[in-house]
Formats: structure tokens, C-alpha cells, sequence
């Protein structure tokens, strides 16, 4: 014991040595891009992924067996009448010429077509009335998946392998693989037709509009089945990311470090387990936002609203090229936005992403 008290101190000045010749972070500087070339490079990586698609979608939609322009023209239409509308909607010339037009008139003039079935009205103008309903439905799903599965994910963590966890991970289990087509009918029947609480059809229809206190709320009774049955899947998966990240998070020696050295848990979670749990589900929700717009189409169809989902459904039975085109793209864009928008968050939480950029 004597002699170990006395090699202490006589090696503590070769520990302050090598303490003062150890390099720090500033003698190896981090080379990083700004925000800005940060988000043009995600952009500029974004524009083939769009070509890629437009092109599939145009392929896609002419494979189909039947033949539009006949559909358009009626069956007693006489051969001429059928190259007269063929003709009309340049579907007579060759297809790479007709996909070249096709793009060409979207980046010039923002012309998407117009419809084969619904007296040639734009494509253009059936984004601007739809889309909003689509996206209105895609986002309070989102919504109402953050609300529901980022507090379970994290209460399932902090009392791990307690009564709660097992339950809300098996209801996760559940919802995970229900698909939306099952469970909007389940709902209907439950809370609509044997308990009628809500609307079985509608969107935003003003008699279905919730006063608190006399006083008009963005909440319709019509628009909540629709939310849930669009948005439980994804709360499920959040709440089961959020979960193990932050499980894996809180088994990190600095996290238990910092609680041994007094911080308290709760304070150790929410100044530093937290942050640090996040990252893995942005991208979660930014690859289900796609999902929730995609999966919009089904429930669309399920309760009858009025957005890009319902009517692509019905332009696919009609063959109409235009709008099958015109809303493919349209999810497509959405979804590599999300996407941009995730990949910006994580730039801007963890400067490490815009370093590896740089490298």
C-alpha cells in the first residue's frame, strides 16, 4: 500500500505530460459543408430518382391490356373515329416521343394532360382540388401516429419489462399487422354502426365540426375514423423504433456515467437520452409519410373522401393515362420531400451527416 502511494505521485507529472500533449478536437479540424450545399446535393440526388419514376409510371400505365382510346370511343366507334382520338391525344406517335412531350410539357408549362374521362379537364386542376384533401388526411395521420407512438415508445422503455411494456408491444404486434383494409371496416362496424360515435362517410363536412366551448376547432367527427385507420399502423412502428432506440441508448456507458455521478435519470433522459434516440425514427417518419400517402388510397376508397387516392382508383378502371401519370408523380414528389425534409433534420441535429458529405 506504501509503495503504490508513493508511484502515484511521483507519476502524476508524466499524466499532466501526456494530457498536455494529447491532441485535442481542434487540431483535427472536421471538414463540414454548409446547410445550403447540403440541401442542393440532396436535391441534385433527387432529380434522377424523379426521372426514374415518371418513366416507370408512364411504362406502367401502358400496360395495361385494354385500350384507352377505345374505352374513350365506345364500341360502335368506327375505326376512323378511333385514329381521329387517337390522334387528338398524340397517342398515335411513337413512345418515347409521347414521354419526351409528356415531360417536356410538365417542366416547361406544368401541363400534366388533360383527362380521358372527365371531359378533358386538366390534370392540373384535379391536383389543385384533391391533393389538399390527401394531404390534409396524410398529415393528421402523421399526427395522431407522433401523438400515440413516440410517448408508448418511450414510457415502454423507461419501464421495461413491466406490465405496460408487454401490453403496449403486443398491441403493437397487432396493429402492425393489421392492414388499413382490414381494420377501417372494424372500425365502421364498431364505432359508427353498433356505436354510433362517429360518421361513417364525409370530409369535413361543417354539420360534423367539434365546438369546444362554442368556439369552431379544426377537429370533424368525419375526418377522425379515417385519421386512425390511415395512421395507427405508423404509430405502431414509431412507438416500436422509439422504444428499442431508446433502450439502446440508455445502456451507453455516458448515460450511465452521468446518472453515477448524480444527475438524476429523468434529467439524464431528457437533456441527453432523448436527442440522441430521435434520429433513428426521423427516419421512420419520414419513410411513412410515403407509406401514409400511398396507404391514403385505400382509405380514400374505404370511406368515400374526395382526394388523389379515390380518383386514381377510378382513372386505373378507366385506363386514364393522364391522371394515373399525373397523381403517381404527384405521391412520388411528396415522397422525396419528406425524405429531403428528414435528411435536412439530421443535418441539422447531427453535424457528423454534413461531415460525411464533406468526406
Amino acid at each position: 500500500m506504501g509503495q503504490t502511494a508513493g508511484i502515484i505521485p511521483a507519476c502524476r507529472p508524466i499524466f499532466s505530460q501526456i494530457g498536455r500533449d494529447a491532441p485535442n478536437s481542434t487540431d483535427f479540424p472536421v471538414k463540414s459543408v454548409s446547410m445550403l450545399t447540403f440541401i442542393l446535393k440532396r436535391i441534385a440526388l433527387s432529380i434522377p430518382t424523379l426521372i426514374a419514376i415518371s418513366f416507370l409510371v408512364f411504362v406502367v400505365a401502358r400496360l395495361a391490356p385494354s385500350d384507352p382510346v377505345q374505352i374513350m370511343a365506345g364500341d360502335k366507334a368506327s375505326p376512323a373515329q378511333v385514329e381521329r382520338i387517337r390522334k387528338e391525344y398524340g397517342l398515335d406517335k411513337p413512345f418515347l416521343v409521347q414521354y419526351v412531350n409528356y415531360v417536356g410539357n410538365i417542366v416547361l408549362h406544368g401541363d400534366f394532360g388533360k383527362s380521358f374521362t372527365r371531359g378533358q379537364q386538366p390534370v392540373s386542376e384535379m391536383i389543385r382540388s384533391d391533393f389538399p384533401v390527401t394531404a390534409r388526411l396524410a398529415l393528421q395521420a402523421l399526427l395522431f401516429a407522433l401523438i400515440l407512438g413516440i410517448p408508448t415508445g418511450i414510457f415502454a422503455a423507461l419501464y421495461h419489462n413491466s406490465w405496460f411494456d408487454r401490453a403496449a408491444m403486443s398491441i403493437v404486434v397487432a396493429l402492425t399487422a393489421l392492414p388499413s383494409i382490414v381494420l377501417g371496416p372494424l372500425l365502421v362496424v364498431l364505432l359508427a354502426l353498433k356505436f354510433p360515435i362517429f360518421p361513417v362517410t364525409g370530409w369535413m363536412n361543417p354539420q360534423s365540426q367539434v365546438f369546444i366551448a362554442g368556439i369552431p376547432t379544426p377537429i370533424y367527427l368525419d375526418t377522425i375514423l379515417p385519421t386512425i385507420t390511415l395512421g395507427s399502423r405508423s404509430a405502431a412502428l414509431i412507438a416500436r423504433f422509439m422504444r428499442s432506440s431508446l433502450l439502446d441508448v440508455l445502456r451507453q456507458d455516458y448515460l450511465r456515467t452521468a446518472i453515477a455521478k448524480g444527475l438524476s435519470r429523468s434529467r439524464a433522459v431528457m437533456r441527453h437520452a432523448l436527442k440522441n434516440s430521435v434520429l433513428p425514427v426521423l427516419t421512420v417518419v419520414g419513410t411513412n409519410f410515403g407509406a401514409l400517402l400511398s396507404g391514403s388510397f385505400v382509405v380514400e376508397t374505404l370511406f368515400a373522401i374526395p382526394g388523389i387516392g379515390y380518383v386514381s382508383i377510378d382513372s386505373i378502371t378507366k385506363r386514364d393515362y393522364p391522371v394515373i401519370q399525373g397523381m403517381a408523380l404527384l405521391v412520388a414528389a411528396g415522397y422525396i420531400l419528406v425524405n429531403l425534409g428528414v435528411d435536412v433534420l439530421y443535418g441539422v441535429i447531427d453535424p457528423r451527416v454534413r461531415s460525411q458529405e464533406a468526406a
